[in-house]
């Protein structure tokens, strides 16, 4: 195959295509990135086994069609660090070449048959979400996702799908707090995920959301037996689903509440930001004090120090003190826009506590006991 293309493209084209590269010596060939060349266009492969993409590259001239490997970290390497705006490529079982107008760079090559295949997204059940908000979706749980090394539930360590009718809910727990997400889709052909639990790897969300660069475009998604494909326009992502059952969330999720604060996004995070600062990894709480028309926030490490914060609240209900990890509510404020309306639902200092911002958002935070009481 041969190839003028243009470098910055292809880099952002490698770069995304790379989150799918085995990290480990699964089997050699799998470092490598398999360029297919057809006539009018380019698509790059790449997977661990357990997750793959074939994702269309834009903008490349071909002089000739064919199949190749890249080496993928030094060819990310020589897309980055060259300075032509257009890079010929040409490659094949033997040798894989790069040229600049001053510069060429030549690995040995490899077979591209030795590469497994990817497959096709060909699925006549499927639901369809709009890019922008499945986006936002994913934003708004990915993070509380546990990571695999801090717990023994594998089912955490990823984000569980239902897909019902034309509601589609994401769910992602790591014990200590919970998100959920709601948004509205299409199904076609009848695909369900009723009576199933799909959790999709953290590592395979986290790959979708960086596909999703349109916010108009439409995403298919269709699960499989252990496994699940997802289709944008540009990009087709495959990914074995995570074992082991995830949690019944609905359980987790408080129905009764005493308490009810409306908070705003952006002041929030100011003030949790400026009482976290005399945080350290001895004293990671926060305390929050609601009263009448004010909103006191505390926080003292063992030697950083004391911080005292307050803000105005529209707040006329009981005094009621409750202690966090800051780390777990900045997590949160973080994904919203700063003038997003929340509400805080809350029962007493020991019981978890509800961030809703309505209709589509909530998020459970267990709170810290031992360090805050309820107001006398």
């Amino acid at each position: 195959m041969k190839v003028v293309c243009h470098r910055e493209g292809l880099l952002a084209a490698c770069q995304v295509a790379s989150v799918a590269v085995a990290a480990r010596d699964v089997k050699p060939v799998l470092r490598n990135l398999k360029a297919i060349v057809d006539d009018d266009r380019c698509t790059l492969m790449a997977t661990d086994l357990e997750l793959g993409i074939r994702l269309d590259v834009r903008g490349l001239k071909v002089q000739d069609p064919g199949e190749a490997l890249f080496p993928t970290s030094r060819m990310i390497a020589i897309l980055r660090e060259a300075t032509d705006e257009e890079l010929i490529i040409e490659a094949g079982p033997d040798a894989c070449v790069v040229r600049g107008q001053a510069n060429e760079f030549s690995m040995p090559g490899e077979d591209p048959a030795a590469f497994p295949d990817i497959p096709s997204f060909a699925e006549e059940k499927y639901h369809e979400l709009s890019a922008g908000v499945l986006r936002e979706m994913i934003r708004r749980t990915l993070f509380s996702a546990a990571a695999a090394e801090h717990t023994r539930f594998g089912a955490t360590t990823g984000v569980l799908w239902e897909l019902e009718d034309e509601q589609a809910r994401l769910v992602a727990t790591d014990g200590r707090r919970l998100a959920l997400a709601m948004g509205p889709t299409q199904t076609k052909g009848g695909h369900t995920t009723k009576g199933q639990m799909p959790v999709v790897p953290a590592k395979a969300m986290a790959l979708l959301e960086r596909n999703l660069t349109e916010p108009e475009e439409l995403v298919r998604v269709s699960f499989r037996p252990n496994e699940v494909l997802l289709k944008t326009e540009r990009a087709m992502i495959y990914s074995r689903l995570v074992e082991g059952r995830f949690p019944d969330y609905r359980k987790v999720i408080p129905q009764k509440h005493n308490v009810k604060v409306s908070l705003t996004a952006g002041p929030f995070q100011i003030a949790v930001r400026q009482a976290a600062i005399m945080t350290d990894d001895e004293s990671k709480r926060v305390i929050f004090t609601f009263a009448k028309k004010k909103l006191t926030l505390e926080a003292q490490g063992s030697e950083s120090g004391k911080s005292h914060v307050e803000m105005p609240l529209d707040y006329e209900g009981k005094p009621l003190k409750i202690s966090f990890d800051p780390k777990f509510v900045l997590d949160m404020l973080r994904v919203l826009e700063p003038d997003t309306a929340l509400t805080l639902e809350m029962n007493d200092s020991s019981s978890p506590a509800v961030f809703k911002a309505e209709p589509h958002y909530l998020y459970v935070v267990v709170p810290l006991v031992g360090g805050a009481e309820e107001a006398k």
